[in-house]
């Protein structure tokens, strides 16, 4: 199999061996097993096997470009055995994906939780009013300091690291938690400008500071909307992760992380890239493209604003309706997939085939049964737009071949599916 031919080496590089593939032979790697960051609707994490078959059965070489990577589980599962390259236009995807495909060097976790633990101590003696979640015996109390947290987006702050806090405070998460977060990404930063941190160092802490954000957040794991603390159940729940220590969350998935890098990630020439899925294709020259674009009328640029705002710390302006501040706390700018919007969909899918004809590769395309277009509409622009130089076929779940000629199977439910198209 393709896993004999690495041999690991002390600095945790391989070199690959030259492998030629013999028309129509298929060479397929079981999936790595990988840690999971965060937490991802749409995340292929749970049908890797299938993805990742799916993929290996068209593959002839050259990268696997996964074009809208998320929660980067493509990465994750072939970032060993195949040169990926991953692209997504959500900048904490990168950060995501380098973590599986980039080697970090030593990263010393005590120091940079001492160095968080001063900057934390020095930004909370700025606020001059309690906003412990503490002492409380009624719902009505719990939600003044709810509110309390929460005024801290009137404040002014005069130090650098304050986005967090004053932003999101009494949201997803807690004042207190909110300080952490500022105080642990002023203490990456600091390494990064020094050069004590390179990218992937960057890449690993930044990544295991969303999984922090994600485990402690109040919310049902996406950041669209936080909860209130409307009845005993719920103030009584919420509490539960206003209580969580993000940053002992961050230090013990830091800790694990380092070890697995170690031990796993193998740097086969991997790139990653931020871009528009029509910019990525431009510079894609054969190989295979993995496509599992969004296929809901929301936007995931709206349910993962936070994670953007992190990793860009940029201090959006935050969008405002009827003269007020949105209780979704969203970014101004946030990026809005033609995938997403049923009068734009049918052109965005030509541009993806144009893309990958003009590129020369293959293609294996994620279908949900919660898309905006049809499966027969899919087939239909692949048809026009790929011609004759390719072959098109899918298959489900259970890899049984489909045909699309009869109206019963077009209409039969549908859950996961994959359209391949390989080159003639």
């Amino acid at each position: 199999g393709l896993g004999d031919v690495y041999k690991r080496q002390s600095s945790y590089m391989t070199t690959l061996a030259a492998i030629d593939y013999a028309p129509g032979e298929v060479h397929v790697v079981a999936p790595r097993v990988y840690p999971q960051l965060i937490k991802y609707m749409g995340s292929k994490a749970k049908i890797i096997n299938f993805v990742s078959d799916s993929i290996q059965s068209i593959y002839d070489g050259g990268v696997i470009c996964d074009l809208f990577s998320g929660a980067a589980s493509l990465s994750g599962a072939l970032g060993a055995s195949y040169p990926i390259l991953t692209n997504d236009i959500q900048h904490y995807s990168s950060l995501i994906a380098s973590v599986y495909l980039k080697p970090v060097r030593e990263i010393d976790t005590e120091a940079l939780i001492q160095d968080s633990v001063v900057n934390y101590k020095t930004a909370k003696s700025r606020i001059d009013f309690d906003i412990d979640y503490e002492g409380f015996t009624s719902l009505e109390e719990f939600n003044e300091i709810e509110v309390r947290n929460r005024t801290l987006i009137d404040q002014n702050f005069r130090h650098h690291y304050h986005l967090f806090v004053k932003n999101y405070s009494g949201t997803w998460w807690s004042g207190e938690q909110c300080l952490w977060i500022d105080a642990i990404k002023q203490a990456i930063d600091k390494r990064v400008k020094s050069g004590e941190y390179g990218q992937a160092e960057y890449a690993l802490t930044m990544s295991t500071l969303l999984h922090a954000m994600a485990y402690s957040s109040q919310g049902t794991g996406h950041y669209a909307q936080y909860r209130d603390a409307k009845t005993e159940s719920s103030m009584l729940d919420i509490n539960i992760y206003r209580q969580k220590k993000l940053q002992d969350l961050f230090v013990r998935k830091l800790d694990q992380m380092i070890i697995w890098s170690k031990e796993n990630v193998i740097d086969l020439n991997h790139s990653l890239t931020t871009l528009d899925y029509t910019d990525c294709l431009k510079k894609l020259n054969g190989g295979t493209v993995y496509a599992d674009p969004p296929y809901a009328f929301v936007h995931y640029s709206r349910f993962y604003h936070a994670m953007e705002t992190l990793c860009l710390y940029d201090y959006p302006d935050l969008q405002i309706k009827g003269g007020s501040i949105v209780k979704g706390r969203y970014r101004e700018e946030r990026h809005q997939s033609p995938f997403c919007i049923r009068t734009q969909v049918n052109g965005a899918f030509e541009d993806l085939f144009s893309g990958v004809k003009k590129a020369g590769a293959n293609l294996a395309l994620s279908y949900s049964d919660t898309a905006m277009i049809s499966l027969e509409t899919l087939l239909d622009i692949s048809k026009k737009t790929l011609k004759s130089n390719y072959e098109v076929w899918v298959e489900d779940l259970d890899h049984q071949h489909m045909t699309m000629g009869r109206q019963n199977d077009r209409s039969r439910d549908v859950k996961e599916l994959m359209l391949l198209a390989r080159r003639k």
